[in-house]
């Protein structure tokens, strides 16, 4: 007797959805960087005493605003037209590709290798959004 091939099926998903679950993907290895940074000798200490990068409101408000379009993408990938979906994935996925990269070069420590991992690799999936958001399908 013949042995049966096993098919799966394989429906194509629509590149909205690619592009949200890619910014989700991003906002969970922001979320676990910030997490695991807690266990980092000293950071506590910093936070309950005020020395830390975001010691200003004004900090920790335009903080809290670049965070927050990572967030804000998810939402506006699925939303917007292709024309703006793709003009906003590809300019703001760029920017944080270019600037986690950065913030990862700048945290080589032997205490933030695990930031530096997840700054490559949120870098890696943002540069991926720039891709397939430039790579669009046509009609």
């Amino acid at each position: 007797m013949k042995a049966e091939k096993l098919q799966y099926e394989n429906k194509k998903i629509n590149i909205k959805l690619i592009l949200a679950s890619l910014w989700t993907s991003v906002l969970f290895l922001y979320i676990y960087g910030d997490y695991f940074e807690l266990y980092v000798p000293g950071k506590t200490e910093g936070l309950l005493n005020g020395r830390h990068l975001l010691d200003t409101p004004y900090k920790l408000a335009l903080a809290a605003f670049i965070m927050s379009i990572p967030s804000l993408m998810i939402f506006l990938s699925l939303v917007l037209n292709p024309f703006w979906s793709r003009v906003f994935n590809i300019s703001t996925a760029a920017f944080f590709t270019i600037f986690t990269l950065f913030v990862g070069l700048s945290s080589i420590t032997e205490w933030k290798l695990f930031y530096v991992m997840l700054s490559f690799s949120e870098s890696f999936i943002t540069a991926i959004i720039v891709w397939k958001a430039w790579n669009w399908p046509r009609i």
